[in-house]
């Protein structure tokens, strides 16, 4: 497992951020994102990766988030959003790798969302771990009290969390910009991996404030309890995402 130089890692993300060539085949808005980050060996999270994937460190660190969030106005290009179906809500288990052609982007362990269909969609077109769950997040004074409990489970995970008003991108070289500038994701498929590439502009920054949290999202991904807080916590209002298709 050779080390990739955190300067590297900046450039290919910038690079990365650059709008594709290629027809959008999805738009919508992630919205009210928490991104709760545990540093990790990275020999333990090598072992869980398949073929092809190698562990993204930096400063020689490892990193798994959980990020609960609202998604919505999903719809294909040239759709309007559809009432019921277009709003819902998600919570992904994460970490950082890069491939052997050296592009840097996000690995899923699990994606759990309270819309079926959304659920086919994403298993189907681009082979993501999702998962069926019964969700909420009410809002109260600024307070967001997010429940996701996946099928099969007998209790939900929860977290409540809020935003701080100010916010500003992170700036390249930082663990924060490492974390939170992916636009590119990669699925295991019936023909081996497969990149995605999302473009949206760069997440506008906000301080969390984290009055309850849950690692049984962790668990569930076969990691052990790391028995403290979050080691980086950082946020976002919100970003207009373009989606784009796999490719090799």
């Amino acid at each position: 497992m050779m080390p990739v130089d955190d300067n590297t890692t900046t450039r290919a993300l910038l690079a990365a951020r650059e709008r594709p060539e290629r027809v959008t085949v999805m738009l919508q808005r992630w919205e009210r994102l928490a991104f709760l980050h545990w540093r990790w060996q990275a020999a333990d999270i090598q072992r869980t990766l398949p073929p092809g994937l190698t562990v993204d460190t930096f400063q020689g660190d490892a990193w798994l988030a959980i990020v609960p969030f609202f998604m919505r106005g999903i719809r294909p290009r040239l759709c309007p959003p559809v009432p019921g179906i277009s709003d819902f809500l998600e919570l992904n288990v994460r970490t950082y790798v890069r491939d052997e052609r050296g592009r840097h982007g996000v690995w899923f362990y699990s994606l759990d969302c309270n819309q079926p269909l959304a659920v086919w969609t994403a298993r189907t077109l681009f082979h993501l771990p999702y998962q069926h769950a019964r969700m909420r997040a009410p809002l109260s004074d600024g307070w967001i009290d997010y429940a996701c409990q996946r099928r099969g489970e007998t209790a939900p995970s929860r977290f409540r969390y809020r935003l701080a008003d100010a916010t500003c991108p992170a700036k390249p070289g930082t663990l924060a910009f490492f974390l939170a500038e992916r636009y590119l994701l990669f699925s295991r498929s019936p023909r081996g991996l497969r990149c995605g590439q999302v473009h949206h502009t760069p997440y506008p920054l906000a301080e969390v404030k984290l009055d309850a949290w849950d690692v049984k999202p962790l668990l569930q991904a076969g990691f052990a309890d790391p028995g403290r807080p979050p080691d980086h916590l950082t946020g976002s209002p919100g970003v207009d995402v373009r989606v784009f298709g796999l490719t090799a």
